[in-house]
């Protein structure tokens, strides 16, 4: 019995020792970047995220039923809408429409079939998802992106994210 006991302390002890935790950041805000995302593939994820947000949140505004929803997508319209015109000086692109991604895409061909019982759970949901990823996208690009323009309109735009997902976990919480 000595035998099973003493290999996961010493495995503990290992772990608790002052070397092992000396590697560790003291916060995530100042720990490195989990991975590099260059400037095309951002504003390619972000652009058609953002679409999504706007068109989806159109819908929303139409077939919500409760008033928070549809507050909640109005606000959606307006902040993504203002993102939006942020990136396009940021990272100096051109007035083309935005293209939302085939999963976007999908997502918002869902949201137009979800019967008027499903179509608010739907949204809410697809909500929550997107701005967990929105979230680790932004915070992402705003420590290792490749461009100090776009880098700084990520960092910017990140606490207003941020503050759409506690929104969103409301509505979660609340329907």
């Amino acid at each position: 019995m000595n035998k099973i006991i003493s290999a996961p302390l010493v495995s503990l002890s290992l772990l608790m020792s002052s070397s092992a935790f000396a590697a560790m950041p003291e916060s995530a805000d100042k720990a490195a970047a989990a991975m590099n995302v260059d400037k095309a593939s951002f504003v390619k994820v972000v652009t058609s995220s953002n679409a999504f947000e706007i068109e989806s949140s159109k819908l929303a505004e139409q077939k919500a039923k409760d008033a928070d929803v549809k507050e909640f997508a109005k606000q959606m319209i307006a902040d993504h809408t203002m993102a939006g015109e942020e990136l396009k000086k940021a990272a100096k692109l051109g007035d083309e429409a935005p293209k939302l991604s085939p999963k976007h895409a999908a997502m918002l061909e869902l949201l137009k079939g979800a019967s008027e019982q499903d179509f608010q759970p739907l949204y809410i949901d697809m909500q929550a998802n997107a701005h967990m990823e929105a979230v680790t996208l932004f915070a992402t690009y705003a420590k290792g992106g490749d461009d100090a323009a776009v880098k700084e309109f990520a960092a910017k735009t990140l606490p207003k994210l941020e503050m759409h997902k506690m929104h969103v976990i409301k509505l979660v919480a609340a329907h």
